[in-house]
Formats: C-alpha cells, structure tokens, sequence
C-alpha cells in the first residue's frame, strides 16, 4: 500500500498558458510538499505503534515516481521499503495467529519432544508446522494498524500544502 500524490495542472490549461514555463516548474515542488504532509503523517503513525527494532520507522520513505509523472503532472510515491522492513504488510493489514508464541513474543512456542528437532524450513507444509509448533485452538486475527492508510486523514492538508508550494513557486517566478 501506497500514497501517490498527484499534482496534476492539466485541467487548468487556460491559466497555465499564460503563466507558461513558471506553473510547469512548480508542479514538482507542489507534489513534493503535499508528499511531505503525508509522509510525516505515516511517521507520526508508525511512531504511535510502539518501536520494537525500528526498522519499519526507517522503512518510511516518499520518492518521485518518473514512470508516473509527465507532461503538467508530479507523482511521489509514500510508503515503507519492503525489503528494509518485510513485516510490513502484516503490521499494515493484519493476519491470523496460528500458533501460541512464548511470553517475550519472540517466536512460536515448540511442541513437547520436538526440542533440538530442526525446525521447519520457510517453504514447508502447514502440517510440518503443526506438527512442531504448538497450535491455538482456534487462529486468532490480529487486526491490522493502518499506518499508512491512516495517514489519509491529512489527505485534505497534503492537498492545501501543494496548492500554497504551487501558489508560492508561481509568485515568485512571476515576480522575478
């Protein structure tokens, strides 16, 4: 899950005409300051969680996206770096607890006479996992903490950000 945010002019061709190349520059400024809003706006998100190791905090991002921009048209991408923080999407979303995990949460509690067995690779069965880690009677769902869909509750702010950046860019290349 993904933020894009686009400033796009092409709706205001008339206007643009006159302003010429001064509005053209302004675009990605005025994306990037909307940007900027939704992106503090996931920090603030991911901090409210409660740190553990800190690595989705420092997964954030917001990066221009040049495959989806063009022509009156800037787009910044505000996310998480899945490969900085893989847990991501279960963070984001939720999932189902399976298994009964150890009381400091690190890990899923093994099976009676299954100590010093190897453990089950990433790709094996559900049925090698039951077998070696101990079950809950029912899964259990772990409901998903939105912190980046949560962040477009400022969608309103990030819009009024990258009007006042483009406002502000037109102005002054208009009064240069």
């Amino acid at each position: 899950m993904s933020f894009t945010v686009d400033a796009d002019t092409t709706g205001l061709e008339s206007y643009l005409d006159e302003l010429g190349d001064e509005a053209e520059a302004a675009v990605r400024p005025a994306a990037q300051a909307g940007a900027q809003v939704l992106y503090e706006q996931v920090q603030r998100n991911v901090a409210g969680l409660g740190r553990r190791t800190g690595k989705l905090a420092a997964s954030i991002y917001q990066a221009y996206s040049a495959s989806k921009s063009g022509d009156g048209k800037a787009t910044y991408d505000v996310s998480w770096n899945h490969r900085k923080a893989p847990h991501g999407h279960l963070v984001e979303y939720g999932y189902l607890q399976r298994y009964v995990y150890r009381p400091d949460g690190m890990g899923p509690v093994v099976r009676p006479g299954m100590d010093g067995q190897p453990r089950p690779g990433r790709r094996a069965t559900r049925e090698q996992k039951d077998a070696y880690y101990l079950t809950l009677p029912a899964p259990r769902i772990v409901p998903g903490k939105a912190f980046v869909r949560g962040a477009a509750s400022v969608m309103d702010a990030a819009y009024k950000a990258a009007e006042a950046e483009m406002r502000r860019r037109v102005a002054q290349r208009g009064s240069a």
